[in-house]
């Protein structure tokens, strides 16, 4: 592996620009990293943001992962350019297995008229009782084959418009009750409980993702110890890996998030996703941090063969999904305003059947509560 030319590919770097700037085109040139995400504080408009995608892959060699996280709901990058999308929660309420698929569909259209290729959702956390102040309307059951069902069908629609989907948080945040972003969780339940409750997702769908991204909780009667499941081998290597059978791209959460930083740095964190079995590492703000990693990154590549040869077969991975994902080599033209007009108009009379039709299934459950 060439060291400059394959530690970029274990790398997606978010940043705070609307524009390509001097700094962020070298930061780019010389990491030549996987991918880049956005947030809303990258997103002014459809044109602005399109642009700014374009110039970022102009900077780098292989083809970028563009990635967002878009959910709907309270996670909507793109409320202010196309308007609201409902969250998953609200579709799920409906009951409409066309309307779950509809929803991977529309935030799908958008992704792709904006220029995105990637959108880390949806979440397949179990909707419980410990974590609805955390997740609320982001997770839609709590019965796993019905997470499954509204996945599934999201999932679906994402790939009918040709982005790439992500299911999150491995390996489940459904009894987490402290926020990743800011603490580091204890999830206090048995192996046996978590195979069967929380893992169902990635056990369902692992033949239908392309990517997992791994949460920063931790999962002490399982591992026996308080390492969040983004630096665990035990947990992306043996659970997910070895005995869930998942053959996709592993990708952690981001490594700038509370819940990691409170059980290593920065640059030791990427550094132990990469030695766990993980393939990309997620840092989606400071500058420095990204460096950071990427530095130690190169540094234990050099001091230790067997992390170098670790670090290799994710970089491959990542090379060969790369070469022969044709949602990477789809070219998309600039957003058209007649074409925005029409996604906006779409979004809002998708959000008003999702709305109306959740009203009547809600008054249709009143009536017939078996």
């Amino acid at each position: 592996m060439s060291a400059d030319r394959g530690i970029g590919q274990l790398l997606i770097i978010g940043f705070d620009d609307t524009e390509m700037s001097t700094r962020l085109r070298s930061l780019l040139t010389r990491l030549q990293p996987a991918g880049v995400i956005l947030f809303a504080r990258n997103i002014r408009s459809a044109d602005q943001t399109y642009k700014l995608l374009k110039d970022c892959q102009a900077c780098v060699s292989e083809p970028l992962f563009s990635c967002v996280d878009m959910e709907g709901g309270r996670v909507d990058r793109f409320r202010n350019v196309t308007g609201p999308a409902p969250s998953a929660a609200d579709v799920f309420a409906t009951g409409d297995r066309k309307l779950f698929r509809k929803h991977g569909q529309m935030i799908g259209e958008t992704c792709r008229t904006l220029g995105f290729n990637t959108d880390f959702a949806p979440v397949v956390d179990l909707a419980l009782e410990a974590s609805r102040t955390v997740m609320s309307s982001r997770a839609v059951s709590g019965d796993p084959k019905q997470a499954v069902a509204y996945a599934r069908e999201f999932l679906a629609g994402l790939r009918s418009a040709g982005v790439i989907g992500a299911a999150k948080h491995f390996p489940g945040l459904g009894e987490a009750h402290l926020d990743t972003h800011h603490e580091l969780p204890n999830v206090e339940k048995t192996w046996k409980k978590l195979w069967e409750e929380d893992l169902h997702p990635y056990r369902a769908l692992r033949r239908e993702l392309h990517m997992i991204l791994v949460g920063h909780a931790s999962y002490p009667a399982v591992t026996h110890d308080s390492m969040p499941a983004s630096l665990s081998r035990k947990w992306i290597t043996d659970v997910l890996r070895k005995k869930i059978g998942y053959r996709g791209l592993v990708v952690s959460d981001d490594l700038e998030m509370g819940g990691v930083l409170k059980a290593a740095p920065i640059e030791q964190a990427a550094v132990d996703h990469i030695r766990a079995g993980g393939d990309l590492c997620l840092i989606c703000h400071r500058e420095d941090f990204v460096v950071r990693a990427y530095e130690n990154l190169l540094k234990e590549i050099e001091r230790d063969r067997r992390f170098a040869r670790r670090a290799e077969e994710s970089a491959r991975r990542v090379l060969a999904f790369k070469k022969k994902s044709p949602v990477l080599k789809r070219r998309t033209t600039a957003p058209a305003p007649a074409k925005l007009a029409k996604l906006s108009r779409q979004l809002w009379e998708f959000g008003e059947q999702v709305r109306l039709e959740g009203i009547n299934q809600k008054n249709a459950d009143r009536r017939d509560p078996t």
